[in-house]
């Protein structure tokens, strides 16, 4: 597709003044055209729901799930993975972000990087990629280079992909086994695909890794039981999930974390079954890591 013919690139009739706006009338234009965000997703949610469930599956079965991208697209899909391990308690390299240009590229623009095919491929191949994971690429654009390549390569060796791309019918959707093409508008700063696309990128990120780690048994009812105790904060958080989970004392919380040795979903799970953490860790294996399905296990 035509750079000029993409909606990421076309000029915004309600932005024509945008220079001579007051710092008011600015941020009022953004937050109104901010709300056409989630309207375009939910267009899209079907092809979202079946990411989470390929992804799901994936991680069933030991795989990885990668997210490469350029620029913006890039740095948001390295911090979807970034994030994952503290929220979800699991290794860094279950969700792996990748960005055109290597690590330097989150703060500093690598000229060329994404133009370049082959990179997407050699990332990929330097994280030997297997037929188990999947492969997600982000482009507002839809037709970056660098992930088309990575695409390309995960297919052939047979890995479920996906694209996330801001501007229908594109080449990275034409390239992934799913789709998934949210039509946000022309962007209030024209050709600014940090703005609009890059929130509908990171809500659709946000949708992928949540369904898909609750799904694999990371949440107990909206209880984030994986949690990562790794501050102060995070401690305190823990002792509140237990707390709410169990109707428990905050003493009892404490104490039980402690006997689980800081794993949250096995203090909930002794608490409520009653058993020493030997037998309510035996319980969650038998369940897939899941607490609701261990309570209907013992």
């Amino acid at each position: 597709m035509d750079l000029n013919k993409m909606m990421t690139e076309t000029r915004n009739p309600d932005t024509m003044t945008l220079d001579q706006m007051s710092a008011l009338e600015l941020v009022t234009v953004m937050n109104r055209e901010d709300h056409k965000v989630p309207e375009a997703i939910a267009s899209a949610l079907p092809q979202i729901a079946s990411t989470v469930e390929v992804v799901e599956q994936a991680f069933r079965k030991g795989g990885r799930l990668f997210y490469l991208g350029a620029g913006t697209s890039g740095r948001l899909g390295v911090l979807d993975a970034s994030e994952c391990p503290p929220t979800f308690g699991v290794d860094s390299s279950m969700v792996v972000g990748l960005i055109a240009g290597g690590d330097r590229a989150l703060r500093f623009p690598i000229e060329g990087a994404e133009d370049d095919r082959s990179l997407g491929k050699q990332d990929l191949m330097d994280h030997n990629l297997v037929p188990s994971d999947v492969v997600i690429g982000i482009a507002a654009s839809g037709r970056t280079p660098y992930v088309l390549g990575a695409l390309d390569y995960a297919h052939s060796i047979g890995c479920k992909t996906a694209a996330i791309a801001c501007n229908l019918h594109s080449a990275i959707g034409q390239a992934a086994d799913i789709a998934i093409e949210v039509s946000v508008g022309p962007e209030v700063l024209t050709g600014s695909t940090r703005l609009k696309a890059g929130s509908a990128q990171k809500m659709i990120l946000n949708m992928i890794t949540t369904g898909a780690m609750v799904r694999t048994g990371k949440a107990y009812q909206n209880l984030m039981v994986d949690v990562v105790q790794s501050n102060e904060k995070l401690r305190t958080r823990a002792e509140n999930i237990v707390m709410a989970a169990t109707d428990v004392s905050r003493e009892q919380a404490c104490r039980t974390i402690d006997e689980a040795n800081g794993k949250v979903k096995l203090a909930i799970t002794m608490i409520l079954t009653g058993k020493d953490a030997a037998s309510a860790q035996a319980l969650l294996d038998q369940s897939g890591g899941s607490v609701h399905n261990a309570l209907g296990n013992r």
